[in-house]
């Protein structure tokens, strides 16, 4: 490769110096899948993350002011530096172009469907990843140490994991020795994902999928039929499968009382929110709130994250 100059130099200097911190931080605690850079240049507009000796760039829809041939050329040399810095082959990093969409009709966006998956390892589990077909990967590295709680909270409890996505909070659930594990989300796709992560660490899990609207499923559980639930809801969404509208700002206090209407006394909700300007509505939920967002934030987020994260208690009695 050539040296990189003016503008691409810059980028090189600033990928050379966090790369350089993060990754010795990554190999001291043992994670090999972590964020690298997220839009820390206004001109070089990407997420950068590694998945093992994989990258995943993500790179932000923007006027940029060039045609299709000198975007394809800049982006070709961008990738050049980002391999040479990392040392991951130019043929290992998968580009996707992020589009900015205010109200997003479902949680995860196809792009493609190749269906190249890999496995990669975090905590001691397995887990599948696609940096092909999807928007996002399978695996979101920002909790981490979230799940490391659930896992060592799930011991003999029975565990309700909603919007459950990929199920990777429900493998660290059965990891932690829960009773039983029950994943439930609308889509069929990543339904089969989360059993497919299963049987990649188990032998026989106490798992189940449920294919349901959480917002309906919820109303049809049985009270205290679970001790840990963890639920990250998309912002919005409005598939035509669901039974009404998601909205996580007007709806959460009605999701977390459903929830805490199904914990046992003493139970545990991990309420998790993306959506930028979300304001919990602390005073309508009659149960011991603790905003965790800091304590759940990575080495590779700090001071980056846009995400909530609530660990929510429900009374024990008197």
């Amino acid at each position: 490769m050539h040296q990189p100059f003016g503008k691409y130099l810059m980028f090189r200097n600033r990928l050379e110096k966090v790369y350089r911190h993060l990754s010795k931080t990554a190999r001291r605690q043992g994670v090999t899948c972590y964020r690298i850079y997220d839009h820390d240049l206004p001109e070089f507009p990407f997420i950068i993350e590694q998945y093992e000796d994989k990258l995943y760039v993500s790179e932000y829809q923007r006027r940029h002011g060039m045609d299709d041939a000198a975007h394809e050329e800049w982006l070709r040399q961008t990738v050049e530096v980002m391999a040479a810095v990392t040392g991951v082959g130019v043929d290992e990093v998968y580009t996707k172009l992020r589009r900015r969409i205010v109200q997003r009709s479902g949680q995860y966006q196809k792009l493609a469907a190749e269906k190249e998956e890999f496995v990669v390892q975090e905590g001691g589990l397995k887990f599948l990843v696609n940096l092909k077909d999807y928007l996002d990967t399978g695996l979101f590295l920002d909790h981490r140490i979230t799940r490391s709680m659930v896992r060592e909270q799930a011991a003999g409890k029975r565990v309700l994991n909603l919007f459950c996505y990929t199920g990777s909070f429900s493998v660290y659930a059965a990891a932690g020795g829960a009773s039983e594990v029950v994943s439930v989300d609308l889509s069929k796709t990543y339904l089969d994902w989360a059993e497919r992560n299963m049987q990649l660490n188990f032998a026989t899990a106490p798992h189940q999928a449920v294919h349901a609207d959480v917002k309906s499923w919820l109303k049809t559980q049985a009270a205290e039929s679970a001790d840990l639930i963890v639920m990250d809801p998309p912002s919005f969404s409005n598939s035509k499968r669901m039974d009404d509208v998601l909205d996580v700002q007007r709806d959460h206090v009605a999701l977390i009382h459903q929830c805490l209407r199904l914990l046992t006394p003493g139970g545990t909700l991990y309420f998790s929110t993306n959506y930028s300007k979300f304001t919990l509505d602390a005073g309508a939920i009659a149960a011991e709130i603790k905003d965790i967002k800091a304590a759940t934030t990575p080495f590779d987020f700090e001071r980056k994250l846009n995400r909530e994260c609530y660990h929510i208690k429900k009374a024990a009695p008197k």
